[in-house]
Order: C-alpha cells, then sequence, then structure tokens
C-alpha cells in the first residue's frame, strides 16, 4: 500500500517529462512496471487469503471427482469384460448341453428305433411260426379229409368190385386197414 502512496505522491510532471525524454510512441516505463508487478502480486496474495482455501477445496473435489470417475471407468471396463467372459463361458456351457441333449436325443431315438425294429422282427416270427402252425394244422386237416374221401372212393369201388354194398362193421373194418396202410411211415404223404 505504501507504494501506491508514493507513486500517488510523485508530481505528475514528472512522469510526463520522462515519457518525453524517451522521444514519445511507445516506451516502456520500468516504474509503472514494478508498481503493476506489485499490483498484481498484492492483488494475487488477497484473493488467495481470501479465496485461496475454497478454490483449493473445490479443485480437491474435482481431482477427486475425477479420480472417481476414472475409478469407476476402469471398474466399469473390468465389469464388462468380466460379463462378456462370463457371457462366453455361459454361451459355451450352453452350446455343450444343447450337443449332449442332441446326443442324448439321437441316441434315445436309435434305441427306439432299435427296440421297434426288435419288436416287429419278434412279431414277424410270432406271425411267421403261427403261420406255419396254421398251414400245418390246414395241412393235417386237408390230409385227414383227403384220407377220407380216398376211403369213401376206395370203398365205393370195392363194392363195385365185389357186387355188394358194404355194411356198416364192415365197411368200417376196411376204412380202419386203409388208414393204416397209407398212415404208415413207408407210405409218401
Amino acid at each position: 500500500m505504501e507504494l501506491l502512496a508514493i507513486a500517488g505522491s510523485l508530481p505528475r510532471d514528472a512522469l510526463g517529462a520522462f515519457a518525453a525524454e524517451e522521444g514519445g510512441g511507445l516506451a516502456i516505463n520500468l516504474f509503472w512496471i514494478v508498481v503493476s508487478s506489485l499490483n498484481f502480486l498484492v492483488f494475487a496474495i488477497a484473493l488467495n487469503v481470501l479465496f485461496g482455501g475454497t478454490v483449493r477445496r473445490i479443485l480437491q473435489e474435482r481431482r477427486q471427482r475425477i479420480e472417481q470417475g476414472l475409478r469407476d471407468a476402469e471398474q466399469a471396463r473390468e465389469d464388462r469384460e468380466r460379463a462378456e467372459a462370463d457371457r462366453l463361458a455361459t454361451l459355451k456351457e450352453a452350446r455343450r448341453e444343447a450337443k449332449e441333449i442332441l446326443d442324448r436325443a439321437q441316441r434315445l431315438a436309435q434305441e427306439t428305433r432299435d427296440t421297434d425294429i426288435a419288436a416287429t422282427k419278434a412279431e414277424l416270427e410270432r406271425l411267421r411260426e403261427q403261420a406255419a402252425s396254421e398251414i400245418e394244422a390246414e395241412k393235417q386237416r386237408a390230409m385227414a379229409e383227403l384220407r377220407r374221401e380216398v376211403a369213401d372212393l376206395a370203398l365205393a369201388a370195392a363194392g363195385k368190385v365185389l357186387g355188394e354194398e358194404m355194411t356198416g362193421e364192415r365197411q368200417r373194418h376196411l376204412v380202419e386197414d386203409f388208414l393204416r396202410e397209407t398212415a404208415s411211415p413207408g407210405s409218401s404223404s
């Protein structure tokens, strides 16, 4: 403050004379440079004293918010990378499970197909055996019927050859003999 008082006490003519000596135009006045610098320093110190703590606190808070934002951004990046890794692992696991399910379904389908084929073969074999037994039964029935007809024809032919009618008892005896002969192992069936 004293400098301002000193600067204020200088006669204006002296300053004007000093500027005139320099030759007019643009001159550098060292005194005013020093006074302006001192004024700036005093003003800066006063601002620092009055507002420096608040400005430093605001800057510190801002620095902390920026650092927190950087930490949060780094954490978010790590979380995103971890989530991506988890997503890929989950996708890989889902694909593995889908493949397992598909393999299991194909294996089950093959087993079902094999079971159905085996059941169909067993059914066909049963039907074949049933048909063979029915054929054999039909063959036996046809053979028995054929034997009866042959016996009837033989009796009728024998009756004509003998010229007499065959009685029930005699006919039965002849038929039984005939059937025994035809049923013997030496005869062809």
